[in-house]
């Protein structure tokens, strides 16, 4: 677009304007508190979720922010107005202390990319000192 000078330049308003009928998330919930576990627990847990927009919702990828953080979603459309979950493992092995890890979700819904959270605590197991078997 040229400018002119003495003609008043009008703005493009429409560019960044979302799609009325695109899909979005309405999640339950997203963040789950496991609140604390022992280290090696494994955690599963799932995030339901609706498609409040007008048309099909299509989850491209969804990635874990660690190798412990495992999402599984759902491959196929979901038509506007159904249900569907994203779960979520997490393998607590090796970690300890306070945890909060993501999963990341690509789709064309409006609120791309979509962030969900697991968090909570670890504990540590207790310090074993070697000793010899009891003898009765």
């Amino acid at each position: 677009m040229a400018f002119v000078f003495g003609q008043e330049v009008k703005k493009l308003d429409n560019i960044g304007n979302e799609n009325p009928n695109q899909p979005s998330f309405k999640f339950q919930e997203e963040e789950f508190d496991f609140k604390s576990i022992k280290q090696g627990d494994v955690v599963n847990h799932d995030f339901a979720f609706t498609n409040t927009g007008k048309e099909p919702l299509v989850i491209s990828n969804a990635q874990g922010s660690c190798g412990c953080t495992v999402p599984t979603w759902p491959k196929e459309p979901i038509a506007p107005g159904a249900t569907s979950v994203i779960k979520v493992t997490f393998n607590s092995a090796g970690k300890s202390g306070s945890q909060d890890k993501t999963v990341t979700l690509n789709s064309n819904a409006k609120q791309n990319p979509m962030v969900l959270h697991l968090k909570g605590n670890v504990d540590k197991p207790a310090e074993q000192t070697a000793t010899s078997p009891d003898k009765k």
